[in-house]
């Protein structure tokens, strides 16, 4: 399995990990929250790391992809925060609490599978 394959499926059960996990301490709005914030954050994160996988051997274009995408992740956060204080049905604070938990969470995940990834190829 690719790189991008094992990040994707190992990002996926950490997400649905945690939204199980909180799904039974919050009421429907914010279960519909997290499960939006959740939809939102995983394909802008597995694109991303898609991108860095892609580019990771051209350093000016790795670099502007890393940029890039931090930048995105904080658009993202900025559009759907104004977005939700819009919605009724979406409880706001658990949503973009958990926006940014599953941005940080899964851009930390990211350094493990380049470090498998660059091990394959030195050897």
């Amino acid at each position: 399995m690719t790189p991008v394959g094992r990040y994707g499926v190992t990002g996926l059960l950490l997400v649905l990990i945690v939204v199980t996990g909180l799904w039974p301490f919050l009421d429907a709005d914010g279960r519909r929250g997290i499960a939006l914030a959740a939809a939102v954050a995983y394909p802008i994160q597995l694109l991303a790391f898609w991108l860095l996988i892609r580019y990771r051997q051209e350093m000016n274009r790795f670099l502007a992809v890393w940029a890039g995408g931090t930048l995105v992740r904080m658009g993202v956060i900025i559009v759907v925060g104004l977005w939700a204080t819009r919605l009724e049905s979406v409880a706001p604070v658990p949503m973009l609490l958990a926006l940014g938990g599953f941005f940080f969470v899964l851009l930390l995940l990211e350094p493990a599978f380049f470090r498998i990834r660059i091990g394959k190829n030195t050897e």
